[in-house]
């Protein structure tokens, strides 16, 4: 008999993409998702305004099952200044009213992941949360970048090494394109992270020759990432999304969006759609 196939996720977009269209028209931004065939977002910067949002979601049809939000550090920047990051309780109250399940940590800063000690406070950081979290029926996560994999310990990437070292509860959202701009194999760690994956951030383009995150490389800016619509760039995003077990949400993001960032996330849904990746 055969066995039967892994579930396909559910399609979303990280609003982080349309950053600028969402601050400027919320309500406008989300019909035009819903209108392109999206049901679910992934927010950001919502703790400030949670029922502004959940408002506007409901009125487009959508929802945010998982969303963004610091949690493992004490300090946010913003271009007015470091500002303290909103205690926990506050992140989840937020979540809850939206209607999320999961929370998600999108960034810790390069440094803290070069150490051992690093790691660990990270992980042990994450591993607090669970039940603060499960108090507001909600779960907790993290969203690498490619700085989780400079750094090595016997034989481990700091990403491996902080995997190991959270209670298998915390939630993992793999973006395929930053982990082969951290030179991994993207498809292999879909299959290493099994059922700790929970959402996948698909996005393609060029991996630059340098880590950006490395301690020898030079600032950068988002503006500089050469992303590309998914199947133009080097990210292999039908091996690592067939290769995904228990994956419920594929999420389109662009750091970077190519063109009109509409059409760039309507043609990352069409890839979803039609090469049969989602249901």
């Amino acid at each position: 008999m055969a066995l039967p196939e892994n579930p396909r996720p559910e399609a979303s977009v990280q609003l982080y993409t349309l950053a600028d269209a969402f601050t400027a028209d919320m309500g406008g931004s989300l019909d035009k998702l819903a209108a392109i065939g999206l049901r679910n977002v992934e927010a950001f910067d919502f703790v400030r305004r949670p029922d502004e949002i959940r408002a506007a979601l409901d009125a487009s049809g959508l929802a945010s099952p998982t969303g963004h939000a610091p949690l493992l550090s004490d300090e946010l920047w913003t271009p007015d200044g470091s500002i303290p990051t909103p205690a926990p309780e506050v992140v989840f109250e937020a979540a809850a009213k939206i209607g999320m399940t999961t929370v998600i940590d999108p960034f810790v800063a390069p440094e803290r992941w070069f150490t051992a000690d690093g790691v660990a406070d990270i992980a042990d950081r994450l591993n607090r949360l669970i039940d603060v979290a499960a108090g507001f029926g909600l779960s907790v996560g993290y969203h690498n970048h490619a700085q989780e994999f400079v750094a090595d310990f016997d034989g481990k990437t700091a990403f491996e090494r902080f995997v190991a070292l959270t209670d298998e509860r915390v939630a993992v959202e793999l973006d395929l394109y930053w982990a082969i701009v951290g030179g991994q194999d993207a498809t292999g760690l879909v299959s290493l992270l099994g059922d700790r994956l929970v959402a996948v951030h698909v996005k393609d383009g060029i991996a630059p020759a340098v880590n950006p995150f490395g301690p020898d490389a030079a600032e950068f800016g988002s503006a500089s990432l050469d992303q590309r619509r998914p199947g133009e760039g080097d990210v292999p995003l039908a091996e690592a999304l067939r290769a995904g077990t228990a994956v419920k949400y594929a999420v389109i993001e662009y750091d970077n969006a190519p063109g009109e960032v509409f059409a760039d996330i309507a043609a990352s849904y069409a890839f979803l759609t039609e090469g049969g990746f989602v249901r």
